[in-house]
């Protein structure tokens, strides 16, 4: 049974390279970046930042697809790489049923919250969606000090990712699985 990687963090953590880099390790694989599907939607999309039923209701419907989507693609021999931001209000119980299937491995990416920041301007620079993002980052890292010794009471793997390169990091994952 080819496996489900989960891999989340807060914004600009390096969830989405992290995932990729990972998926290119093997032979036949496939990532599957939440925001993504999300972005599908073409008129009316809620952005994280208000929480409101609309925004829980598109994040429970990309969730629910990514899940779908991995799940046909592991029946097909593709080994399945999901990243997604940590949700502090869900704690991603959208994956429930995903997280109760054989072979999935969940990894929270954990740099420090001045990396995660520093990370953001680098990559979006002085504008409206650094500030976005670094409002977002601000607010999982509020609560990711409790959330990330509470997954890790459930098994996920939690990488501290300040020091250490995408490689290093996939590494890492691969190490422990």
């Amino acid at each position: 049974m080819s496996q489900i990687f989960l891999v989340v963090g807060a914004p600009a953590v390096g969830k989405s390279t992290t995932a990729h880099a990972l998926a290119a390790r093997f032979e036949k694989s496939i990532h599957i970046p939440v925001d993504d599907l999300r972005n599908m939607v073409v008129s009316g999309l809620a952005l994280p930042g208000e929480w409101n039923a609309r925004l829980v209701e598109q994040l429970q419907l990309a969730r629910a697809s990514a899940v779908h989507t991995a799940l046909a693609y592991r029946e097909a021999g593709f080994v399945v790489a999901i990243d997604d931001f940590w949700d502090p209000n869900s704690r991603l119980e959208e994956y429930g049923l995903l997280l109760q299937e054989p072979e999935v491995y969940k990894i929270l990416l954990y740099p420090g919250q001045r990396v995660a920041e520093e990370r953001n301007q680098k990559r979006s620079g002085p504008s409206e969606i650094s500030a976005y993002i670094a409002g977002g980052i601000r607010e999982v890292y509020a609560h990711l000090p409790a959330d990330a010794a509470f997954l890790q009471r459930r098994g996920w793997q939690v990488i501290d990712t300040t020091e250490i390169s995408v490689e290093q990091t996939v590494d890492e994952i691969l190490s422990a699985g």
